[in-house]
């Protein structure tokens, strides 16, 4: 099996796919949707997935399966990267729908308008709000971190990935991590385990 990713490069969402494909040692072709230029809007990509949104996964008999979580979710079955006691998998879910709910809709944002966006467009209202509603969930990550290595257990896992897609690239959006002294260690810890940055976010769009 050769998965296909549909994806943008420099979308956190989309990193995650490539991260679990690459620490899994799974095969797989990266098909670059250029999703600032009308990409994700073709009838091709719309018959993937109707909600027009990158990243899709695409396997060899025409299956395919949208949404970041959810993909990382299948690549990392069977792997370290989802722990084997239930309870410890409900709190991988737990810190995922953190991300997609109380992190990403904030942080992630805020990037797409500082990197993507003209300064006198009027989006950039909006970055008080978000920049304090990202701090808010960087907060709650820090406190977390405060006494372990990693977000559940005591190993790498997909709620790690999950939250490291936006995180690492904080400051771009106007995030100063230096508030953040346990995320700092985190995420350095995860590069160490192998867990890769975006590319530049010069490259394309993101969010």
């Amino acid at each position: 099996m050769t998965y296909r990713v549909h994806g943008m490069s420099v979308s956190g969402n989309c990193h995650k796919a490539r991260v679990i494909l690459d620490l899994t040692g799974q095969p797989y072709e990266w098909i670059e949707v250029d999703s600032a230029h009308g990409g994700t809007r073709t009838l091709e990509f719309l018959a993937m997935n109707s909600n027009g949104k990158v990243p899709v996964l695409e396997f060899d008999d025409g299956r395919v399966l949208p949404e970041s979580n959810a993909i990382l979710f299948f690549l990392a079955e069977n792997s370290a990267f989802i722990p084997a006691d239930r309870f410890e998998r409900a709190q991988v879910l737990q810190w995922m729908f953190f991300e997609q709910y109380s992190h990403e809709p904030y942080v992630a944002v805020a990037r797409f308008i500082k990197l993507f966006l003209p300064e006198e467009h009027p989006r950039y209202t909006e970055l008080p709000k978000l920049i304090e509603r990202g701090d808010q969930a960087l907060s709650v990550m820090d406190r977390h971190l405060a006494s372990r290595d990693f977000f559940v257990g005591n190993t790498l896992t997909i709620a790690d990935i999950a939250l490291h897609a936006y995180t690492h690239c904080a400051e771009e959006g106007g995030f100063d991590l230096a508030e953040f002294p346990n995320v700092r260690r985190w995420l350095a810890r995860l590069e160490a385990n192998g867990v890769a940055s975006m590319p530049n976010a010069d490259t394309g769009l993101t969010a």
